[in-house]
């Protein structure tokens, strides 16, 4: 009785063991796969994606684009010798009517050329400008006093421009830039002296009196100028350099003139 209780007990411990040892391996072998299994990576979202406008469905050709130019603004030489006496109150005035074509790529961008009328009133510091004298070259006399004095110059322009409108399709609440060239061939030079006064001062003729010569043997008959232009709706500032001498070869010193002032467009 004793033995077969003993061989009963030793068949419990047995399958117990083995119960223990089961669950024991089934738990390591758990373990072990949740280590090798790497997570699922979730897909991201698409990126919004800004609609392409599509350029050829959009009408431009009413859109008011800068077609009356009105310009303003101040004159100066670049550099001069000290003989040539400017003053900082030199002005200019142009008026262009343009032709604006859009780039049917991309209409932010577009061509424009156009004809229009440019003056420049070059002011001077006492001085006679005598553009109608017989000498070889232009002379700046500083010894026949004028309280005013002034070179005018007209020439018939045909500005070319590159455009840029942040907002094509409403130019006037747009920022703009624009950079082209301006070639013009002279119309009309004259100088202007108005009271004339001697050294001490006092008017020789009366405050009224004025000097009016024209003649356009010394001022360059071809003017080619790089401009460029940037801002906000019909208002926007101005800058001309002139590439090509005020004056003819050989007619004076080498003097070039830069404008800077304000651009008023629209239509």
């Amino acid at each position: 009785m004793k033995k077969t209780f003993l061989f009963l007990l030793s068949i419990v411990c047995i399958v117990s063991a083995n119960a223990q040892l089961s669950k024991l391996f089934e738990k390591k072998k758990k373990t072990e796969t949740q280590k090798t299994v790497k997570p699922v990576a979730v897909p991201k979202p698409p990126k919004a994606t800004t609609p392409k406008i599509d350029w050829s469905k959009i009408d431009l050709s009413k859109r008011p684009a800068d077609h009356f130019v009105f310009q303003y603004g101040s004159d100066f030489f670049l550099s001069h010798p000290d003989s040539i006496k400017s003053k900082g109150s030199s002005r200019h005035f142009n008026f262009y009517v343009m032709m604006d074509k859009p780039m049917k790529n991309n209409p932010k961008f577009s061509l424009a050329y156009g004809l229009g009328l440019g003056s420049c009133n070059m002011f001077f510091d006492h001085e006679y400008v005598k553009v109608a004298g017989t000498g070889a070259t232009l002379a700046f006399d500083s010894t026949t006093i004028y309280k005013k004095s002034k070179v005018t110059t007209f020439y018939v322009e045909a500005p070319v421009e590159i455009r840029y409108y942040s907002d094509p399709e409403h130019p006037n609440k747009s920022w703009k830039t624009a950079l082209g060239l301006k070639p013009g061939i002279l119309l009309k030079s004259y100088f202007k002296g108005k009271n004339l006064e001697d050294r001490n001062g006092n008017s020789v003729y009366g405050p009224t009196y004025i000097l009016k010569e024209s003649s356009t043997r010394f001022i360059n008959s071809a003017m080619v100028a790089f401009t460029a232009r940037v801002g906000y709706g019909n208002i926007s500032l101005h800058t001309d350099f002139q590439l090509t001498p005020y004056l003819k070869s050989g007619a004076g010193p080498a003097l070039n003139t830069m404008s800077i002032g304000i651009t008023v467009s629209g239509l």
